[in-house]
Order: structure tokens, then C-alpha cells, then sequence
């Protein structure tokens, strides 16, 4: 231990290096850098993960499958049971989660998931809810409102009117089915009259004339 040692206790930083003074900076002539090379030269830096060149860690790790980490949508979520602490009919969104201490923000969005009961009617206005946390919220008499990305209220599209349906066409005549005594069309009629007159006048074939 000497002076100096003594003198730094209790410091936040440490004295820097003393650079180019020689052997004056306890260091040797050298300063801790070596002889030549990159590090040796002033303004020196190594990005983290350098190895000197050679193939570094992060490329030596095989990588395999896919991840969603860049382009997956977090959300702060908190469960259904955990609203109970509000009171009837209050009106619960992320700030007044956050308020109450009863999760912390992970992140900007609010998610509602189904665990636990709720015995009494709130108005829950969050992004996103599971399927069992808004039918749980509205069997208590509550109320689910869904918020988009800047936290307005998302516009439920208008259910289109169901189309009336369309009466059964009437059959056309030729499409008519024709009972046991029912006569034949009049144009079926004068066609087979004209046949008939027809074979008439020909007479027998091989007759001679």
C-alpha cells in the first residue's frame, strides 16, 4: 500500500492512465499497450465480440428454428381475477392498473386474460382480451371496450343485413310435368297431324306409280 492507494479510497473513479509520459507514469514506457500493432495506436477501440479476426462466438453458435422476437406485439397483461379490487362499476384501463400496483408496465399495450372470476360489472378498456376474460367481464355485468395502438376506441364494423331470400321460380310450360290425361300442346299437335298427312300421301314405299 502506498499514498496514492490511500488517497483514491472512497473515489468514484479511478485517476486515468497517463499516456505517452514514459516510465513517469508507473506504467512502463508503454503505458500497458504493448509494442505496435491496432491497440497500440491512439484512438484505439474493439467492438464487443471481437476476437482478433477470427471467427467470433456469435457466428461459431449454430443457429436453428425461428424466432418472432423483432415483429411480435408485447403487451402488459394482467389476469381477470386481479380486477376484484376495483370497485363496482369503475372503469379500469392500463393507468389505473398501474396505479393500483397490481402489475408493472412491460409494455405500452393492454392485454385482459381469462384467469380467476369476477363477481362484480366494470368497464375494462384494454387492446386485447382472451375469449374467457371478455365473456367473464360481460357475464358480470360488465362492460368490454377494445382500444387500438394510439388508444382510441376500435369502430366495430356494421353487421351487413342477411340478403332476403329469393322466391322459387315458376316452372315454364315446356318445363311443366305432364299427367297421365293431360292433353299435348297445341304446337306438338299440328305437327304430328302434318306428319301424319304426310305418310298419307306418300303412299306405300315400292308401290307402282
Amino acid at each position: 500500500m502506498d499514498l496514492k492507494s490511500v488517497t483514491l479510497k472512497g473515489r468514484k473513479h479511478e485517476v486515468r492512465k497517463r499516456i505517452a509520459r514514459g516510465l513517469g507514469s508507473g506504467l512502463g514506457k508503454t503505458a500497458g499497450r504493448g509494442h505496435k500493432g491496432w491497440g497500440q495506436r491512439s484512438g484505439a477501440s474493439r467492438r464487443p465480440g471481437y476476437e482478433g479476426g477470427q471467427m467470433p462466438l456469435y457466428r461459431r453458435v449454430p443457429k436453428r428454428g425461428f424466432t418472432n422476437a423483432r415483429f411480435r406485439t408485447d403487451y402488459t397483461v394482467i389476469n381477470v381475477d386481479l380486477l376484484e379490487s376495483f370497485e363496482a362499476g369503475a372503469t379500469v384501463d392500463l393507468e389505473a392498473v398501474l396505479a393500483r400496483g397490481l402489475t408493472r408496465k412491460e409494455a405500452p399495450l393492454f392485454k385482459v386474460l381469462g384467469n380467476g372470476d369476477l363477481t362484480h360489472p366494470l368497464t375494462v378498456r384494454a387492446q386485447k382480451f382472451s375469449k374467457s376474460a371478455a365473456t367473464k367481464i360481460r357475464a358480470a355485468g360488465g362492460t368490454v371496450v377494445e382500444l387500438d395502438d394510439q388508444g382510441r376506441v376500435r369502430e366495430t364494423p356494421a353487421e351487413e343485413p342477411a340478403p332476403a331470400p329469393k322466391a322459387p321460380k315458376a316452372p315454364k310450360a315446356s318445363e311443366a310435368p305432364k299427367g297421365d290425361g293431360e292433353a299435348p300442346a297445341p304446337e306438338k299437335k299440328e305437327k304430328k297431324e302434318k306428319k301424319a298427312k304426310k305418310k298419307e300421301g306418300d303412299g306405300p314405299r315400292g308401290a307402282a306409280s
